[in-house]
């Protein structure tokens, strides 16, 4: 079993994916730590020395290096990552492969990511609440179509990871 899980960035992917891995006894991987693994630099750098194209093209030959182990495991993957490139074909075109979008709210995501928007590259110039939730409102609106594609949705709401990620698990069997 490989289980995929996509949202936007702040759906709660990582702490949740590495959840869902100790319930199924399963390793954790996270797309971004192999990224940054394999470019020898954090993100918020990659970005910034190379830019997002490049990042998209590191980004996308990771996945398809991690779908392609024959192991299982439970992956994070970036909130970008099902929207470019093939990534998202590869995902669904890859035997034994389970997605799961971890479907959160604009509101709760938004005060996430004003939280912690220095961490976050893409969001690291966006310094009010409203600035920040007219960007993820649009993107989610582009990216849904993208997101939507995985055999389940999990609405993420106010539940704990906890909870998410028995809801995750429960989705898989």
């Amino acid at each position: 079993m490989k289980v995929v899980l996509i949202g936007y960035m702040g759906s709660g992917k990582s702490s949740v994916g590495k959840l869902v891995a100790n319930l199924l006894n399963l390793p954790f991987k996270d797309l971004d730590d192999e990224i940054q693994k394999a470019v020898g630099m954090p993100i918020s750098e990659i970005f910034s020395k190379k830019g997002e194209i490049y990042f998209r093209k590191v980004e996308n030959e990771t996945l398809k290096n991690i779908l392609a182990l024959d192991e299982q495991y439970v992956l994070a993957t970036g909130g970008g990552t099902p929207c470019y490139g093939d990534s998202l074909s590869a995902m669904l075109n890859t035997q034994g492969v389970s997605i799961v979008y971890l479907k959160t709210p604009l509101s709760i995501l938004t005060d996430r990511l004003i939280s912690e928007n220095k961490l976050r590259p893409l969001v690291a110039h966006l310094k009010t609440r409203d600035e920040m939730m007219e960007f993820v409102g649009i993107h989610l609106f582009e990216r849904s179509h993208f997101y939507n594609q995985a055999e389940s949705v999990i609405e993420t709401g106010e539940n704990s990871p906890q909870e998410v990620a028995q809801k995750v698990v429960a989705s898989l069997f």
